[in-house]
């Protein structure tokens, strides 16, 4: 097979005093991406040069949200990744590629041209009290210790666990693999995970490079950092009862070094350790998103309230609840009288800051007349909202703007605004919402499409449809999960532990625009030893299952407890129905059920078809019921650790840095 060209990745951050000679030491033929972490100094003008691609992002996301961000702009090549304090020596690319191994890293010396121990042995809680009780040297030489110190397993090429990651090339066969680096890590131990799931790296020493580095030995907040994170991969890798040893000996480390400055900021570290490291805030634009959901009765996992409240770290942030698309009505709404009530008490609310760690997330209701058939109505219901809109930016001090539209009656309310940048966050085809006035819609949503500066996907299927529209303003942004909020619970809620197994579960919003009911039924009599769970608020009546003793509806949980819930699913079920909102659907869900681990077999649309991989997917009913009966006998495609590893990069940080970087790199 023909090889994938290279590309350098490098990943700045107050790097201007480095990265011109890291740039001068590359060779002319190789794809060169600059990833700036919103570096303050000079750096992005050192880094300017003919053939590099520089990416500025808004906020200091880490070193593995760089490196990602670099390998999705280097994509179809093998990525060299690089620190900015490297210096390759001539031919240390052709020797790297010569190895042909999956990932493969260099003899590193210092400025004197002295060795550098970079290999290193898989961590153990072991080894790491060995070396805080004789010396990380000393533990290397014997092999108790993390640290490869004999001189000679530097001579000749060979494989290891891992190595310092500092400079590492890593084949495209693997990327596709294995996804991207964890970027909850921040800095440090990324590498680490990455190297060990790949399976190992392989030494080279015919490449040499020279790295400065050094700052990670005198600085005490990066030291502490370093060491944390070593708990952590502990802990991702091998559960919490090994990562409390590896914190033992990490304390006993510290504590014996305390003397030294680093030592104590890390003593300290470890003991107020937070389950990641937080992020570095910086300055910018404020936002203002209409949302097509309501903060205080919606579920809160929708794409809205999960990017914003994390633009929120960096930024500040109001959410304006949904202002509809249609009045409920008698005959034509389901529940519209819950509706009314609901709404009226959303805006009794006011303005509240809903999330206590983040003080920039602010949340209004405005009383709106969602009445959009008749042109003066729509006029009116625009002003109202406009005017109180503004008032709280006033209020709030949020000067001009970014806006971020999901709702297409945002339209009228914000044509006349004046703002850092216009978004439509095309998360849905509204128009097709059987409730809604679709063609006046329809008819918002083009003038949306037609007059935003970005436009947001999260369907390809949708984007594509609309590209003679929108041109190079449409930009794809995957859908995320919380990783963390979706790992499988050992202890399940009280009411589906006392539900027979094997169990075949669907937890979301029951919408009869949505599920497909007819199909559920089918399962429920094809199925009758297992248990159908259904979780999630239903909007059409749920007697047709009262006959069937083996259906269980537990209605609505909340965000919280859902994953308690669906650890307890056998089989995870996405029963769409076939139609033109599904079509252009990228449910949460499956990034939510694939984070859990869980076997899912869904019906057929178009983004499925990206996990076909750990997702069974059925061409029609009857393949549908006997993808059900073979997972419930095989465990489903692959393993619960690789479903998650499917996803583990999707977090939805990562995704509002992605439209952090679009909205303000205008």
């Amino acid at each position: 097979m023909e090889r994938s060209p290279v590309a350098v990745v490098i990943v700045t951050y107050q790097s201007e005093q480095v990265i011109a000679g890291c740039l001068d030491s590359l060779p002319d033929d190789v794809k060169v991406v600059v990833v700036d972490n919103a570096s303050t100094d000079g750096t992005v003008a050192a880094a300017t040069r003919p053939g590099v691609e520089i990416l500025r992002s808004p906020v200091n996301g880490g070193y593995a949200a760089g490196v990602n961000s670099g390998i999705k702009a280097a994509e179809g090549h093998d990525v060299l990744i690089l620190n900015a304090d490297i210096r390759l020596h001539p031919g240390a690319v052709e020797s790297l590629r010569a190895a042909n191994k999956p990932i493969v890293v260099p003899k590193l010396v210092d400025e004197s041209g002295a060795l550098s121990f970079s290999l290193r042995r898989t961590p153990t809680a072991v080894k790491a009290l060995a070396e805080a009780l004789i010396g990380g040297g000393r533990a290397g030489t014997i092999g108790l210790g993390e640290t490869v110190t004999d001189a000679k397993a530097y001579q000749g090429a060979h494989a290891a666990d891992w190595a310092t990651g500092c400079a590492w090339l890593v084949q495209r066969e693997v990327i596709e693999k294995h996804g991207l680096l964890d970027e909850r890590y921040f800095l440090y131990s990324e590498e680490t995970e990455y190297m060990l799931k790949a399976g190992g790296v392989w030494f080279e020493p015919r490449a040499v490079v020279t790295h400065i580095g050094g700052e990670v030995s005198t600085n005490a907040r990066l030291w502490s950092m370093l060491t944390s994170n070593k708990v952590r991969l502990h802990r991702e890798l091998h559960g919490r009862f090994a990562a409390v040893l590896m914190w033992l000996a990490m304390v006993v480390n510290e504590g014996l070094r305390a003397r030294s400055p680093k030592h104590r900021t890390a003593l300290k570290g470890l003991f107020r350790m937070r389950r990641w490291p937080e992020e570095v805030a910086s300055e910018g634009p404020s936002y203002l998103c209409f949302s097509a959901q309501d903060w205080w009765y919606h579920n809160r996992a929708h794409s809205d309230f999960q990017l914003l409240r994390r633009v929120a770290k960096h930024r500040k942030v109001l959410l304006v609840n949904s202002i509809g698309l249609r009045m409920p009505s008698p005959g034509k709404s389901t529940q519209f009288l819950r509706r009314i009530f609901r709404k009226a008490m959303s805006v009794a609310k006011l303005v509240r800051q809903p999330i206590e760690d983040t003080p920039n997330f602010y949340v209004m209701t405005p009383a709106p007349l969602p009445f959009y058939g008749k042109p003066w109505l729509r006029k009116l219901n625009s002003v109202l909202v406009r005017t109180q809109v503004r008032a709280v930016c006033f209020f709030l001090r949020m000067g001009t703007p970014v806006v971020v539209a999901t709702i297409p009656t945002a339209w009228d309310v914000v044509e006349p605004m004046k703002t850092k940048g216009l978004i439509f966050n095309r998360s849905d085809r509204h128009s097709a919402f059987p409730e809604a006035d679709q063609g006046v819609i329809a008819g918002l949503e083009n003038q949306l499409l037609s007059n935003s500066d970005t436009v947001l996907y999260v369907s390809r299927a949708l984007q594509e449809e609309e590209s003679a529209l929108t041109g190079d303003r449409a930009h794809f942004l995957d859908h995320g999960v919380d990783v963390d909020h979706f790992t499988r619970r050992t202890e399940l809620p009280a009411d589906i532990a006392s539900i027979p197994g094997p169990r075949i579960g669907f937890f979301g919003s029951l919408d009869d625009y949505l599920v497909n009911f007819d199909l559920i039924e089918k399962v429920a009599q094809e199925f009758p030893e297992a248990s159908v769970v259904l979780i999630g608020d239903a909007t059409c009546s749920m007697e047709r299952y009262d006959s069937y003793p083996n259906v269980h509806w537990l209605d609505f949980r909340s965000y919280d407890q859902i994953p308690g819930y669906g650890s307890g699913f056998d089989v995870a079920l996405m029963p769409w129905l076939d139609n033109d909102w599904i079509k252009h659907a990228n449910p949460i869900k499956m990034k939510e059920y694939l984070a859990l681990g869980l076997a899912v077999v869904s019906t057929d649309f178009p983004e499925v078809e990206r996990y076909g991989d750990v997702i069974r997917i059925a061409k029609g009913e009857a393949d549908f019921i006997d993808q059900i009966r073979l997972t419930l006998k095989d465990g489903g495609l692959k393993t619960p650790a690789e479903r998650r590893n499917a996803v583990l990069a999707s977090s939805w940080d990562s995704r509002a840095r992605e439209l952090m970087q679009i909205a303000e790199d205008r």
